[in-house]
C-alpha cells in the first residue's frame, strides 16, 4: 500500500503500524538498494516530522498486506486502520490499482 502521510501537528508523529479485516497482518517496510540488489526490510515505524508530511511509494516504504482472506480486485477499497503514537486509530481505505499506475497515491 502507497499514500501521503501529512503531520500537520507540531510535534514528529509517529506511524506504528497498521491493521485490515481482509488480511491477517500488515506489515511496514522500506525497500533499499544496496549495490545493485534491491532490498526490502521490515520496519518498526514511519517517523512523520511535525508540519511535514512522508510519502509511502514503490520503491520505498510502504504497507505490505500478509495472508489475505481473498484475492483483492482492482478498484475495490480496502479498509486500514491506521496507528499512530500521537492521534490514535485512523481509519482510511485504499483504493486497489494496477502494479505501476500512475495513480497509485492514496
Amino acid at each position: 500500500g502507497y499514500m501521503e502521510i501529512r503531520n500537520r501537528g507540531k510535534q514528529t508523529e509517529r506511524l506504528l503500524g497498521a491493521s485490515s479485516p481482509l488480511a491477517q497482518r500488515v506489515e511496514m517496510h522500506v525497500t533499499r538498494r544496496e549495490g545493485e540488489v534491491m532490498k526490502m526490510r521490515q520496519v518498526e515505524s514511519f517517523a512523520i516530522p511535525a508540519r511535514q508530511r512522508i510519502e509511502l511509494h514503490p520503491g520505498g516504504g510502504h504497507f505490505m498486506l500478509v495472508d489475505l482472506a481473498r484475492p483483492l480486485k482492482k478498484g475495490e477499497r480496502v479498509p486500514l486502520t491506521l496507528r499512530f503514537e500521537r492521534a490514535g486509530e485512523v481509519e482510511i481505505e485504499m483504493e486497489v490499482q494496477e502494479i505501476g499506475s500512475r495513480h497509485s497515491r492514496h
